[in-house]
């Protein structure tokens, strides 16, 4: 038995939806009506007040049609409030959602999130008060008008039918000639966008080195690529815009002559006055048509932005909720772990096993390339694991919810990352900022001083990636951000990689006072500064553990390899996992 799919969250999300386009509709359908009003005064005027010279019947006859263009205008603004207020409705409902799928594959990837999927939701969104969408809501009253021309003369019927098709026929071709070259201009444009914001985060490099002119080169290339694209498209489009209006002004002449012709032949059904009816109805048919024909690179836009966004939403399926687990003490165990980066086969971390107990302080090194950095994304839960688990006491750490884990947990990686706001801000972590707390942090890592010093004090705004701050500073802040509310386990990236001696001598000093309060603590590092507050070291190389166990011990073994180079590699020291 075949069960049909689930039907999408974007889908989902659009069919409940589904009263304000019914409202929208009926709107649609009054507002399409009272369009006819401007004609039906023009033969009533012709028909009663030239014949009668009744002032009181053109007075009564121009209030009636001025009474419908007021309601008309109200039906039109009141259809465009509903479609707004859809679009409120769709941003209310997915906005979270999106972000949450954009963050989680900007995790996965380890890279700078883009904002495209945002500016394709802004797509959607739009859409749905858009020309094109406007014009098919009208679609079915064009039938309703055609029935009518029918009921005058099948012949005329025929012909308004044949104007439908032959429009029809042009917005096939316009989707058919220019989808292709609108797709490639949209993928190029995000293209250049995203090289363009690689750039200005690396403006610094570019200009220091003189990397601008070959830089701008290659954005210059996408972006001529991208302009070459949109115009090839745009020119397709006009052309068959311009062959849209023409159909239809073809077509109301048509009509037109056809209705004189069949009025001469007595077989008009209504009398004479029935070939103009018939010319404006035909025109009416037509009018969707040539609307959607006119617009159809918005949807064709819309179109894509849709499916670059279903696509993301089903590679991030919503996460089920997570049982709320007691606050963790601190205890570690890797089980042999191996793992590489989300998507790739490659493995980075092959066998690993290690444990720490609460309040110990682990330092890993090793050489460049050796599986440090992977590492610590595992032990934070950012990456899962091929296979093996990271446990924070006996809790798989990927699977736990962040929310409820983070205030427990600090992380410093080894790129800063610091966000527009306050000091305060960021060391509170964007939450409801405890004064005392932010302040313990900055005095554990030696800045309080520094901060007082500023012209707002811990109210300073820092600007974007803490740009007034200075490396050091910036690690600083972000070393007191990952240990603010005394987490009972922080990781830390090369931590001290801009720090100067007296950021060392702080970074240690932090390290021992959470040390005394039970924290426990995994470092990775290129300096031996930090190794006096170790109480256990892990060497990586390759990936795997070379050596693992008490820091003197592993010390003393690496000094007595070293005395001996041509003698056997030392055997990793081992110890028990929760030892």
């Amino acid at each position: 038995m075949n069960l049909a799919a689930p039907a999408s969250e974007l889908k989902t999300a659009l069919w409940s939806l589904k009263p304000y386009f019914v409202r929208a509709f009926w709107f649609s359908m009054a507002s399409s009506l009272l369009v006819l009003a401007p004609s039906g005064y023009m033969l009533e005027v012709y028909d009663r007040v030239v014949n009668s010279r009744n002032h009181t019947t053109l007075l009564m006859l121009t209030i009636l049609v001025l009474a419908a263009f007021v309601v008309m205008e109200v039906i039109e603004w009141a259809r465009g409030e509903v479609l707004h207020s859809a679009s409120h409705a769709l941003d209310a409902k997915l906005s979270g959602r999106v972000v949450q799928a954009m963050f989680d594959a900007s995790l996965q990837k380890s890279i700078a999130g883009s904002i495209q999927p945002m500016n394709d939701f802004r797509t959607v969104r739009d859409f749905l008060y858009s020309p094109v969408l406007l014009a098919a809501m009208e679609v079915p009253t064009a039938a309703i008008f055609l029935v009518l021309i029918f009921a005058i003369s099948p012949v005329l019927g025929w012909s308004a039918v044949v104007g439908a098709l032959a429009q029809t026929f042009v917005a096939w071709l316009n989707e058919r000639s220019t989808q292709p070259p609108l797709i490639a201009a949209n993928r190029m444009a995000i293209a250049s966008q995203q090289y363009a914001d690689g750039t200005l985060r690396n403006a610094q490099v570019i200009e220091a080195m003189g990397m601008l002119d070959n830089i701008y080169a290659r954005w210059i290339k996408r972006q001529r690529e991208f302009l070459r694209l949109q115009a090839f498209a745009s020119d397709k489009a006009g052309l068959y815009m311009s062959m849209s209006r023409l159909v239809q002004n073809i077509m109301g002449s048509l009509l037109l002559g056809l209705g004189a012709w069949l009025f001469l032949k007595n077989m008009l059904n209504g009398g004479e006055a029935m070939m103009i009816i018939a010319s404006i109805l035909g025109g009416r048919v037509l009018a969707p048509l040539v609307q959607i024909v006119t617009q159809w690179r918005g949807a064709i836009n819309a179109r894509d932005a849709w499916g670059r966004l279903d696509k993301l939403l089903a590679m991030s399926p919503i996460k089920p909720p997570a049982m709320p687990l007691p606050a963790p003490k601190g205890r570690l165990s890797v089980e042999a772990v191996h793992a590489g980066a989300p998507g790739s086969q490659a493995l980075i971390v092959r066998g690993l096993t290690l444990g720490l107990n609460p309040g110990e302080v682990l330092a890993v090194v090793g050489p460049s390339a050796s599986g440090k950095t992977t590492l610590a994304r595992l032990l934070v839960g950012l990456w899962p694991a091929a296979s093996g688990k990271v446990r924070l006491d006996g809790a798989d750490i990927y699977t736990w919810d962040k929310n409820q884990l983070g205030p427990h947990l600090g992380y410093l990686p080894q790129g800063v990352e610091l966000f527009d706001g306050t000091v305060e801000e960021n060391i509170a972590r964007f939450g409801e900022a405890d004064p005392e707390k932010v302040e313990a942090a900055a005095k554990a890592v030696g800045m309080h001083d520094l901060i007082s010093g500023l012209p707002d004090g811990y109210q300073t705004r820092i600007g974007p990636e803490g740009a007034v701050l200075s490396g050091g500073q910036r690690q600083r802040v972000a070393l007191a951000r990952a240990i603010y509310g005394d987490p009972v386990f922080v990781v830390l990236d090369e931590p001290n990689s801009s720090l100067d001696d007296a950021g060392d001598q702080a970074l240690a000093q932090a390290i021992q006072i959470l040390k005394s309060k039970g924290t426990t603590f995994v470092v990775i590092t290129h300096r031996t500064s930090i190794l006096t507050v170790t109480d256990k070291m892990l060497i990586m190389r390759d990936g795997q553990a070379q050596a693992f166990g008490p820091r003197d011990e592993v010390m003393a073994a690496l000094r007595q390899a070293n005395q001996a180079p041509q003698a056997q590699p030392a055997k990793a020291v081992a110890a028990p996992a929760n030892s």
